[in-house]
């Protein structure tokens, strides 16, 4: 009988071993049952926000977005800009000029018709088009890249037949102007140091100063 009780004894024990091993709470690092494989990624996300190069980047993004109509739309098998588009464009220019520190990207796309090869390559010329046209607006093309093109991979409307939803493109804030003299070690610091200041002034005439304001104009 303790022969037998000895031999469960010992088969429980390495059952128990068996489980902590394939666990890896008993081999495996203090914590590590807890890590689900990103636990460096908030600290990283931290990092980009506290240098402003991910807050600042989206933030005028969405702004561009909301402020100034950010597609163009092309005739069938065409890269060139009608009179709708160029107007769009002079208004995505006139923004463009506001920061001289960012740096924008154009995406070009196109229909579902036609082969992939074919339409990557329009959708390319339709991206370059627009450079061109915010080139002739003053838009130094140091700051202007229309080197990625989706072409029929991502259309707004999914039918195989021709849509002139599909047929665009859509430019986007991508970044800062590294050798800008007022963007630190590629950093935005003067820029939003630029906007503190402007937004404290604002509260300042709002705030302390906001009844004689009001008593001075109307």
């Amino acid at each position: 009988m303790r022969a037998h009780t000895k031999l469960a004894v010992m088969l429980l024990c390495a059952a128990a071993l068996t489980g902590c091993q394939r666990n890896g709470s008993f081999f495996g690092e203090a914590g590590s049952e807890l890590d689900t494989a990103d636990f460096g990624n908030s600290t990283m996300n931290n990092t980009l926000i506290q240098s402003g190069e991910r807050d600042y980047a989206v933030s005028l993004n969405q702004r561009f977005t909301a402020q100034v109509p950010t597609t163009v739309n092309f005739a069938f098998n065409s890269s060139v800009l009608d009179g709708a588009a160029q107007r769009t464009l002079a208004q995505q220019a006139d923004w463009i000029r506001q920061f001289p520190e960012v740096r924008f990207r154009v995406y070009g796309h196109t229909d579902l018709v036609g082969s992939n090869a074919y339409n990557h390559a329009l959708g390319l010329r339709r991206a370059q088009a627009v450079v061109s046209f915010l080139a002739t607006q003053g838009i130094s093309r140091a700051r202007l890249e229309a080197m990625v093109s989706y072409g029929e991979t991502r259309p707004l409307i999914f039918t195989e037949n021709e849509d002139v939803r599909n047929r665009r493109t859509v430019t986007e804030v991508s970044g800062f102007v590294r050798n800008h003299p007022t963007v630190m070690n590629g950093k935005y610091a003067e820029i939003v140091f630029r906007d503190y200041v402007a937004s404290a002034q604002w509260q300042h005439l709002s705030g302390a100063t906001g009844g004689a304001a009001a008593a001075a104009g109307g």
